[in-house]
């Protein structure tokens, strides 16, 4: 018996374990390439810009002064573009490995008991090892 013989076996009698461990393995991955591709001094520079411009924000919208605000929203989203600047190395990096991942994923568990809900496990396994990762590789 080959290594995927006895993988697609195992996802066949396990399979929300075997979604669980791969929602949690690309999450790993993506983390993975998160740590080593974004600039992560920069990105919480940005993010803690932006809670000071969230407080004057609120400070010059109880003062009623529209002007200020809309000068800070301004630079607000001008933060937004980068941080999504920055988002946008790993994604292209990291989304053809995973749409072809999803493909056999969706045919792996199309015969198992769980083949209407796999994604929603996958979700959930995702969400938490995303979150799990992002403390481990201190990633803003």
């Amino acid at each position: 018996m080959t290594f995927t013989e006895m993988i697609l076996e195992y996802i066949q009698t396990n399979p929300r374990t075997g979604i669980i461990l791969i929602g949690l393995l690309i999450s790993f991955f993506i983390s993975v390439v998160n740590f080593f591709v974004i600039d992560k001094d920069r990105m919480r520079e940005i993010k803690a810009r932006q809670k000071e411009l969230q407080a004057k924000m609120k400070e010059h919208q109880k003062a009623g002064n529209h002007d200020e605000l809309m000068k800070l929203q301004k630079e607000m989203f001008s933060g937004i573009g980068e941080t999504f600047k920055q988002s946008f190395k790993p994604m292209i990096i990291t989304i053809i490995p995973i749409l072809v991942l999803f493909a056999i994923i969706r045919s792996t568990f199309a015969e198992t008991a769980i083949a209407s809900t796999w994604f929603w496990w996958y979700i959930g396994a995702s969400l938490i090892g995303s979150m799990l990762f992002r403390k481990l590789f201190n990633l803003p």
